[in-house]
């Protein structure tokens, strides 16, 4: 599998709880067909403002895309069941200019790091029959695509973990954290 670039050089990070601002207005700027792809159906602002509030769960895992210091793009892995369940679902938002650019890939790829590092055997990934891009990203990663009733439900396995994998995760959340605090300098360095 090929890692691909990130579009005009974005990074990518876990989501703090300090970005809970951020997450809500990326949700908010999402046009409508982004979000309908994103939560099955058309939802108001104030569903959204809801739905935002609701996902400071501790057992959910977002990465952001980030351009500029803003949020443009996120990956949810959310535990199915129990705390210690081995199912876990992804969901996917990403702002229109930044579709099809390699931003999905780059973040399924670090979902399914957090999966395989949490024991989650089956990440599951719901999307509308229509939602190609979706399903292509699904693809990518070898998963099992079921359709039923106009959507579509992907399958993918995760690997256990390995000393190397919680390594990896380890360090890659160590860079995301050193850049989000190079990002808010940065931006409090600009308003001075």
């Amino acid at each position: 599998m090929t890692h691909e670039p990130l579009p005009h050089a974005g990074t990518i990070r876990k989501l703090l709880p300090a970005d809970h601002a951020a997450y809500r207005d990326h949700l908010l700027r999402l046009d409508p067909e982004s979000r309908r792809s994103r939560f099955s159906g058309a939802v108001s602002d104030a569903f959204i403002e809801n739905y935002a509030s609701m996902s400071r769960d501790l057992s959910t895992v977002m990465h952001g895309f980030f351009l500029d210091g803003i949020l443009r793009g996120v990956a949810e892995l959310r535990p199915l069941g129990s705390p210690f369940t081995h199912e876990a679902e992804a969901a996917f938002s990403i702002e229109k200019p930044w579709q099809s650019h390699g931003v999905g890939a780059v973040l399924l790829r670090h979902t399914i790091l957090s999966a395989r590092n949490r024991r989650i055997r089956t990440l599951y990934m719901a999307c509308l029959a229509e939602n190609k891009v979706m399903q292509r990203l699904a693809r990518k990663f070898d998963a099992d695509l079921k359709f039923d009733f106009g959507s579509v439900a992907a399958h993918v396995e995760a690997p256990q973990p390995t000393a190397l994998s919680l390594m990896r995760e380890s360090l890659v959340d160590t860079l995301g954290f050193a850049t989000a605090v190079l990002d808010v300098q940065a931006r409090l360095l600009k308003h001075a």
